[in-house]
């Protein structure tokens, strides 16, 4: 039984001891007594758990044939001051750059990059892009008054944002350490009882179509923040549908962003198990192994509404989903108008805390 003292407890992770009396394995720590063969099949399960198998296949076939972009009317536009390249129509109004706001672009001829396999069109229209951030701005108190002039409305550009979108099998395998707790009371005294349990998921689950933005100008949580699109309603790409409106060319590949990608499935993953084990007062997960299958990226143009703007030296960047209107971003602080708040509301807290002094003193 010594090659049982390479194993620690499950329950508080102490070195066990075999116990000749009860003939079970036992923590001298949090006196828990194992049966040697259940022990022993806890301990082999650890020994042959798995690692993340990760592994990826990308297969965009579609390529920019030579002469293919310039014969469509489309042009590259290449920002001075970010180095933001976006493609659009020869009639396109270049006049500021979508990610940063700066107005000088020159411009240059499409080449050197991937074709996209599918495009989302958009529904939403400008109009509706700006009322959208209308009533983003609606109950925001402390929102600068500057801030919401029209001026700044205005500079909203709709842009196709690369997106590359990842198909996987994950295959998982899951464990977690589960408690319950029972209490009873014996004349005076009140006992607990907590018992542990290991417990394992397993399973495969399908993704289609997992979406991870390829430009690294636009801030990742902000593209995740205006998700979902319905991948009903895309079709097969054509530049037509690029007609008065610019499209991000990708500086990030699908090997450059599967990672991200990796990290959704696999939390994904692990919470759809996690919400299957329920009846514990804790559940705590011990090892996860995720393995890929199947696994495919193909390139997509998304419709989005990107707005940038500056106040008091810092840049704002507002996007609003073009297909479905859910708008996202992060807004200034007019702080004149959140001191007075706050210096009011302590007047009212304060007087209401002497209020309750003084009627405390009556009392």
């Amino acid at each position: 039984m010594a090659a049982l003292q390479q194993y620690k407890c499950p329950c508080c992770g102490g070195g066990i001891e075999f116990d000749a009396g009860s003939q079970n394995v036992k923590c001298p720590f949090c006196g828990t007594e194992f049966e040697v063969d259940t022990l022993i099949s806890y301990a082999s399960e650890i020994d042959s758990q798995q690692q993340d198998d990760i592994q990826w296949q990308s297969q965009p076939e579609q390529v920019w044939q030579e002469g293919e972009g310039e014969y469509e009317g489309l042009v590259t536009y290449i920002c001075n001051s970010c180095g933001g390249e976006v493609v659009g129509d020869q009639n396109t109004a270049a006049t500021s750059c979508p990610f940063c706001g700066n107005p000088v672009i020159v411009s240059g001829k499409l080449s050197g990059s991937l074709k996209p396999d599918y495009v989302i069109p958009f529904k939403m229209n400008k109009e509706q892009a700006k009322q959208a951030l209308r009533d983003y701005y609606k109950g925001k108190k402390f929102l600068p008054k500057a801030f919401k002039d029209e001026n700044h409305i205005d500079e909203i550009k709709g842009i196709y944002v690369p997106f590359w979108l990842f198909d996987a099998d994950a295959n998982a395998d899951v464990r977690y350490k589960a408690t319950t707790v029972r209490s009873w009371t014996t004349g005076d005294k009140i006992f607990t009882e907590t018992s542990y349990y290991s417990v394992a998921r397993g399973g495969t689950i399908s993704f289609e179509r997992v979406p991870v933005d390829g430009s690294s100008k636009i801030d990742n949580n902000l593209m995740e923040a205006i998700e979902p699109y319905n991948f009903s309603e895309a079709v097969d790409f054509h530049t037509a549908y690029l007609s008065g409106f610019l499209a991000d060319k990708y500086d990030e590949d699908s090997t450059q962003t599967v990672e991200r990608a990796n990290q959704r499935i696999k939390k994904t993953t692990e919470d759809a198990f996690a919400s299957t084990v329920t009846g514990y007062v804790s559940v705590i997960p011990e090892h996860s192994s995720v393995k890929m299958d199947n696994g495919v990226a193909k390139y997509a143009l998304y419709p989005v509404w990107m707005l940038n703007t500056t106040w008091g030296g810092q840049s704002y960047t507002f996007a609003m989903n073009g297909q479905t209107g859910k708008l996202r971003g992060d807004l200034p602080l007019d702080k004149g108008a959140y001191r007075k708040w706050l210096f009011l509301l302590t007047l009212i807290i304060g007087a209401a805390v002497m209020g309750l002094t003084y009627l405390f003193w009556l009392l």
